[in-house]
């Protein structure tokens, strides 16, 4: 999720522990000690919650069950979710219902402006559900969000979008709004695509939208995040920092794959904090700007730390 924090380093690392060896499997009900967060309310959470019910949004934070939530609310911030809060893609884990999808709300870009101004937002991070139901993806009603986003805040913005199932005209109309960081997740490991993400969803589709947001905007910072957890080997993960770097991605994202619900994949494998350092220091050697990697770091998560040298002119 957004957020105002100190001035990054070149490499965000939750929490600094020295290498070791990968830990065996654990069950993937039971949390192990670093997962377990036990988080007072206090701060600000309160009134992001209200305000968020008053102003009718969705965010990404209560939809996916971020672990998150309660720390950033407290912080005053949140990652908005436009384009409604059903999805058209049955991904294997994620929280987000789907079906049958509602009318867009054309006054949602400016709800979303309002609530950023009220929270006094300096980045601004929004994704939204797929909506391949859309002519365009929804990406016309991005562009209109990043607009009005700004004119409202003057923040950095972060927009973390689906695929568009390559719609022609999409991206490129998306672009237009000239947002600061450009996110799409490649989420998992080659192998683990049609499993994890559905059918519909491309690894190479994945490359391809990142390389082509740098072509069209060489200027914004692209970035994109892998869960961890899921079944892939390290040497798999590897060939996918290495193909993220080749597609000139700037900005990678390492966390923790968690089960939101029943229904979806469980989790194989819980990755301890050092392996965690060690994946995120050989991404860094491998080229990228900035990595952040740590089991409860998510695409949002402090995103600001990340932006700060991403701005467009």
């Amino acid at each position: 999720m957004s957020g105002e924090l100190p001035s990054p380093s070149p490499v965000v690392v939750l929490p600094i522990l020295s290498a070791v060896e990968p830990s065996p499997p654990m069950p993937s009900r039971r949390l192990p000690p670093w997962l377990r967060q036990n988080l007072a309310p206090g701060g600000g959470h309160a009134e992001t919650a209200d305000l968020i019910a008053e102003l009718k949004l969705e965010t990404v934070c209560s939809s996916a069950k971020c672990p998150n939530r309660l720390e950033c609310w407290s912080q005053r911030t949140a990652t908005f979710m436009i384009l409604g809060n059903v999805c058209t893609r049955p991904c294997g884990f994620c929280s987000v219902p789907k079906g049958k999808t509602e009318e867009l709300e054309l006054d949602e870009p400016e709800r979303v402006a309002e609530a950023a101004r009220r929270l006094g937002l300096k980045h601004v991070v929004i994704t939204s559900v797929t909506r391949d139901d859309l002519a365009d993806g929804g990406a016309e009603h991005f562009r209109r969000t990043v607009d009005a986003v700004r004119a409202a805040t003057g923040a950095t913005i972060e927009v973390l979008v689906p695929d568009f199932l390559g719609k022609e005209g999409a991206l490129e109309r998306l672009m237009e709004s000239k947002p600061d960081v450009f996110n799409h997740n490649t989420e998992t490991v080659p192998r683990l695509y049609r499993t994890v993400r559905g059918r519909k969803s491309v690894y190479a589709w994945t490359l391809r939208l990142l390389a082509d947001a740098k072509r069209v905007s060489p200027e914004v910072r692209t970035k994109s995040g892998l869960m961890l957890g899921l079944g892939e080997t390290r040497d798999e993960l590897l060939d996918v920092f290495a193909d993220l770097v080749d597609h000139g991605v700037d900005y990678l994202t390492l966390g923790q794959y968690l089960q939101p619900t029943l229904d979806a994949l469980p989790v194989e494998r819980y990755v301890p904090p050092e392996e965690f350092v060690e994946l995120g220091a050989i991404a860094t050697s491998m080229g990228f700007r900035k990595v952040a990697s740590g089991p409860l770091v998510r695409s949002s998560y402090h995103a600001r730390d990340m932006a700060e040298d991403g701005r467009v002119s």
